[in-house]
């Protein structure tokens, strides 16, 4: 096979060892191979880069093992160029595997160009996704600690969440503060409503009729602190976030708060995970496949076998249908007509991947070609075969025994 790369390196990469093998090609067709083993720590990765230096290796690629390759990377992106292989794109033989093995095999995969390259941003890109990425852990936490709340006041006859819509609310905060201060007094804390919620006054009443022992108030103590602690977290992430994204990509940011259901975090998110820059994406169809939403190709025989979406990029593929599913509730846009055309043939699933698809083919074209987002219309799917649909309606009248006459109205 043709060699590609003269001076390249595979590395089997661990949590405590990285095997190197360098394959270094002489005149003729002579192939010289060496293999050494270092340490994780970081004097242990400089000397590997020093080593591959010292070889004039241009080339080094790696396995996407976990977490264990970001620390090489790293340390070597500035020396080398650097090559993250999906693990599944490189697996070797059964039966024949060893550290060394493993180390050779990606090495000699390299050096025929037979590795395709993995997407990883530049550092400050890459700091940017930890932040969200973290964010957006702390978010499904609070999520996870209101959960516990409510399974404790279910377990106290406190059933709250029956009438108020929102458990963390303002007026529900203040019912929880004063059954954890020790009133029982079902009209006085029904009395602590604001808003709408005072409506519902005498419901509220025989909600918060309880037995509210002294456990469960230690309990609700404690949830709520840790809901508070939770949402300062997410707040001072969140300011992180957009102390980083200022310089550069706050107006991409705003470009996608345009969009039907993508808010400034979901936009944040998008922003983080994609790039501002999406001109290393050749079509937005390349974008979507990398993101893991599109159908997936799975034919054999001439069947198809499959349209499984592949798995992709799990933080954005959630940020995308979520936003999917806000902008399914939207009314008098494109993307929410399309989410309910989809619903009664797909099913909600189905119809939030394929709205989280045009989200995204959105996306890309906001921030190739740098312009603001004009929303096609609800009527978008009407006017676009009017024809076909006037015949398809007519039809249907005709069948039912009427004469049917179509005239325009005036413009």
């Amino acid at each position: 096979m043709e060699i590609v790369y003269e001076r390249c390196c595979g590395l089997d990469v661990h949590k405590q060892t990285v095997v190197a093998c360098v394959i270094l090609s002489g005149p003729g067709r002579t192939v010289q191979k060496e293999v050494r083993s270092f340490g994780t720590m970081t004097p242990d990765l400089l000397a590997l880069g020093d080593w591959l230096a010292s070889l004039a290796v241009s080339h080094v690629a790696m396995e996407s093992t976990g977490v264990y390759w970001q620390p090489v990377w790293n340390l070597l992106e500035d020396r080398f160029h650097l090559l993250l292989a999906n693990a599944r794109h490189i697996k070797a033989v059964p039966g024949r595997k060893t550290d060394v093995k493993d180390a050779e095999w990606i090495a000699d995969l390299l050096r025929h160009g037979l590795i395709q390259a993995s997407f990883v941003p530049d550092r400050r890109q890459r700091e940017l996704r930890e932040l969200t990425r973290y964010r957006t852990s702390l978010l499904g936490e609070r999520s996870a600690e209101l959960n516990r709340l409510q399974k404790t006041l279910e377990g106290a006859n406190i059933k709250l969440a029956s009438v108020a819509s929102d458990i963390d609310g303002t007026s529900a905060r203040a019912m929880l503060a004063a059954l954890v201060a020790g009133s029982s007094d079902a009209g006085a804390l029904a009395e602590l409503a604001r808003g709408r919620l005072r409506e519902k006054l005498p419901q509220l009443q025989r909600a918060l009729q309880g037995r509210f022992g002294e456990h469960q108030r230690f309990l609700v103590a404690q949830q709520l602190a840790h809901l508070d602690f939770l949402e300062e977290a997410v707040a001072q992430v969140s300011g992180e976030i957009e102390e980083r994204l200022r310089p550069f990509e706050q107006a991409a940011v705003e470009r996608l708060d345009a969009i039907p259901g993508v808010g400034v975090r979901t936009a944040q998110v998008i922003v983080a995970e994609v790039g501002a820059d999406v001109d290393r994406f050749p079509t937005a169809a390349h974008l979507a496949s990398w993101a893991g939403m599109c159908p997936g190709n799975n034919e054999s025989a001439g069947k198809r076998l499959s349209g499984k979406t592949r798995k992709g990029d799990k933080w954005l593929r959630a940020a995308l249908v979520e936003a999917a599913l806000a902008a399914g509730r939207t009314r008098r846009s494109y993307l929410g007509e399309q989410y309910r055309r989809l619903v009664p043939r797909r099913g909600k699933k189905k119809a939030a991947a394929a709205v989280g698809h045009s989200i995204l083919t959105i996306v890309y074209y906001l921030l190739s070609r740098k312009v603001a987002y004009a929303d096609l219309g609800p009527n978008y799917f009407d006017i676009r075969d009017r024809a076909a649909l006037e015949h398809r309606l007519v039809h249907r009248l005709q069948g039912l025994g009427n004469k049917v006459t179509l005239e325009p109205l005036p413009v």
